[in-house]
């Protein structure tokens, strides 16, 4: 089903795979006779290499320097984004700017200020030249497929599921700094990553989805890392047997696998035809490898093999197909029960063997939505399937969320829409709530099954300190609406007998024309912005100190945390344009003492801030703080700094949400110590919010929760490029220790010396 190359791997002329191997020389002359290249030229014969060299600023491709196309941002990123980018001098939007209204599209928490952040947004798009697309609309990422993407382009988008390599354009989900930089006419910077290729072969059967294939790569390499901040290049004759939706369902998923990106080919008439529908044939553009291409490792997909998929709590990564699952219930759910223990630490009583009935799994809730489900072939096809039937009168519901309002249209025209609800179902507007605990939102110890993005802990709506907890497992549309047929009972689509009409899309340009506000570049500098009481601006963040003392307020042992834990998703949405309102929730699912925590070290930063005594503010420094000085007389509160940090095994996995760092800044936090950090994007956050992301060895940690550290010169550490750095445990003695730093550009060292991005551009 899905094969992973030991090393890297040839591509010839876009079909046969030669392995990097002792016999790779043989046979590729063999094939090619004299004109073999070498393994660095054919690298370069690559789709990505060919898009990253052409939007590459450096002059070198092994350090980029990158200037996006086009942007895109959400309404629980975009106004903490434009804050930053004004406090630091933004007059216009360089480049063309969307801000969607897809996550805080309800209204229904915090009283105004949700649709205070959408004001905030249209203002803000009439003054300094963007577009703005009105809440249920469309989600971000199916406005960006429909009107955005282009052949050989690269977009930058502030959430973690910014892919539209389907398309052919190379697009990337960071942190909202990383926006802010693009803004200010600055660069994304990183080293060349390498390309994995995903050679595709076969076609899938009848029932088997998107979501199925794309659960079946990411079962195959998350653990493993085999693509971790990589891109996946897709290629191989079975890409030309998926429709263009096929492919873009797969493609959002890439995201769960870690890799940094995606592109496919593109020299086919089906994304022609998508271009040509959606009335932007000038977008187009054929795109594939060059006849010999160089991969640095290849997966190895049989379409034909693969079967109805499912992911188990609490990672897309826990997969099985469905017919493993139901022949082996008992055990399967048995390996979930012990993986709960470790994610939910045991705050909960967990169990899904209560949901099994006459030895058959029932669930009680299906989600069809979002970037991933609402695609128009997905709904159709769960329509097709669902159609005379009904979902019956018990516990079960199912919820689908067209990802577009011209995709609800057309569904409303060619009568799906009413197929579904004549089941029981409910349609619903555009809105991306369901994938992170703001829509649908299960019963407590629910199950739900979803073609979403994520079914990670503490996320669709579980809150583990008062005692409640559902469940979310990933699948295909087709698997969840025969799952509905069945009234509930787990079904794959493959045990069903379906007629699939696969209906022609016809997309209607002109709801976007009546209803978007697209300045078309043109800034209006005379309008006002209009501010919200709950829009607050960043608080001040002081300059990187000669030497840090840092309090360890929370030790998180998990094998992977995801920004959910950081900084829970659902109802905290509301607050995310206020920094400081925000923080109260960091961590709070996870270890809801570390608020509490890392205020009370705080108290005493603040004080030395200020010219005062920082012992005084925050007397339990005070033994710690004398023996540090009784090693290192020359440190003080004029060179010292106080803060805190936490420790986490892997942090990072999941969103882009730039907050997962940034609440821990302004709570005092001065960095975090991990083994590895999941993807780029958070590391990259922590940085541009001045955090220090310390590495250390995996073992026995020199240090607890509650702890105190000392780290000398680390000011001067930074600025010399060190990359071990001398650190020490206080207690009755100080216990020295090694922290590393990874890689850092030259402009992420000054970010980090000056305190935070706004502060390298400030001043």
């Amino acid at each position: 089903m899905v094969k992973l190359y030991d090393g890297g791997a040839y591509l010839i002329n876009g079909a046969e795979i030669v392995a990097d191997n002792q016999d790779a020389a043989a046979v590729l002359k063999s094939r090619l006779g004299d004109c073999v290249p070498e393994k660095a030229e054919a690298a370069r014969n690559t789709i990505a290499y060919g898009i990253l060299k052409e939007h590459n600023t450096s002059g070198s491709m092994d350090k980029l320097k990158i200037k996006f196309d086009k942007l895109t941002s959400h309404d629980i990123t975009f106004v903490g984004i434009i804050q930053t980018a004004r406090a630091s001098g933004l007059e216009k939007f360089p480049v063309p700017y969307v801000l969607t209204n897809c996550h805080n599209s309800l209204c229904a928490v915090g009283g105004t200020i949700n649709e205070d952040d959408h004001m905030f947004g249209l203002t803000c798009a009439k003054k300094y030249g963007g577009v703005y697309v009105p809440p249920h609309q469309a989600v971000i990422h199916q406005f960006a497929r429909e009107m955005l993407a282009g052949g050989g382009r690269m977009i930058l988008g502030s959430d973690s599921h910014t892919r539209y390599g389907a398309l052919g354009t190379m697009a990337m989900g960071e942190g909202g700094p990383e926006l802010v930089k693009q803004l200010l006419n600055q660069t994304y910077d990183i080293n060349m990553p390498g390309v994995v290729g995903v050679y595709l072969d076969g076609e899938p059967i009848p029932g088997v989805g998107p979501q199925d294939v794309a659960l079946a790569i990411i079962g195959a390499v998350f653990a493993n890392g085999y693509v971790n901040n990589k891109v996946m290049e897709f290629v191989g004759p079975g890409v030309e047997k998926l429709s263009a939706d096929f492919r873009i369902g797969v493609d959002v998923m890439t995201t769960e696998t870690t890799c940094l990106s995606s592109i496919w080919k593109t020299n086919d008439e089906k994304i022609k035809e998508f271009y040509d529908i959606h009335g932007r044939e000038d977008d187009y553009a054929a795109l594939e490898p060059g006849a010999v291409a160089y991969y640095d490792g290849m997966i190895y997909v049989d379409l034909s093999q693969i079967r109805p998929m499912i992911a188990m709590p609490f990672h897309p990564s826990n997969t099985y197909t469905i017919e493993e699952l139901k022949a082996n219930l008992m055990d399967i759910l048995d390996d979930v029960e012990k993986k709960a223990l470790v994610s939910l630490d045991g705050a909960v009583d967990f169990t899904l063997k209560d949901k099994v009935r006459d030895g058959k799994l029932y669930v009680d809730q299906g989600i069809i939505a979002g970037c991933a489900g609402g695609g128009f072939e997905n709904i159709c096809a769960a329509a097709d399937i669902l159609k005379g039937t009904s979902i019956g009168a018990d516990e079960f519901t199912l919820s689908v969320y067209p990802a577009s309002t011209p995709i609800y249209v057309e569904l409303a025209k060619n009568g799906r829409l009413a197929d579904l609800m004549q089941t029981g179902a409910i349609v619903k507007t555009a809105f991306c709530g369901p994938c992170f605990g703001a829509g649908d939102t299960p019963a407590n110890n629910a199950f739900s099954i979803r073609h979403s993005t994520r079914n990670f802990p503490n996320r669709e709506g579980s809150k583990l300190q008062n005692g409640q907890i559902s469940s979310v497992a990933l699948m295909d549309a087709r698997s969840i609406a025969a799952t509905a047929a069945n009234k509930g009972y787990l079904t794959a689509a493959t045990e069903i007998d379906a007629n699939f009409s696969n209906p022609k899309y016809f997309f209607d340009k002109t709801i976007y024309e009546n209803r978007v506000f697209d300045s078309h570049g043109a800034a209006d500098s005379s309008v006002d912005i209009k501010f919200g009481p709950n829009i607050k601006d960043w608080p001040a963040m002081c300059a990187l100190t000669d030497n840090l003392v840092l309090k360890v307020v929370s030790e998180i042992h998990d094998p992977v945390t995801t920004t959910d834990e950081l900084i829970p998703s659902g109802e905290t949405s509301s607050y995310r344009s206020n920094p400081l309102g925000l923080a109260e929730f960091a961590l709070s699912r996870k270890d809801p003492a570390y608020v509490g925590r890392a205020k009370e070290v705080q108290k005493a930063e603040k004080a030395r801030e200020e010219g005062k005594c920082p012992c005084e503010a925050f007397p339990e420094l005070k033994p710690m703080w004398d023996k540090i000085k009784e090693a290192f007389p020359e440190m003080g509160s004029e060179n010292t700094g106080i803060g805190s940090t936490i420790f986490a095994v892997k942090p990072g996995d999941g969103s882009a949400r730039e907050q997962a760092a940034s609440c821990q800044k302004v709570l005092g936090g001065w960095a975090n110590i991990a083994n590895e950090y999941a993807t780029k994007r958070y590391r990259s956050n922590l940085i541009n919010w001045g955090m220090l992301p310390f590495l250390i060895e995996k073992g026995d940690l020199p240090f607890s929760n509650g702890d105190y550290i000392f780290v000398p010169d680390i000011r001067k550490a930074v600025q010399e490029k060190q990359t071990a750095i001398k650190a020490y445990t206080v207690g009755d003695s100080l216990k020295e220790f090694t922290l590393r730093m990874g890689e850092l550009t030259d402009d992420e060292r000054e970010i980090i010396l000056k305190g935070c991005l706004i502060n390298y551009n400030r001043i």
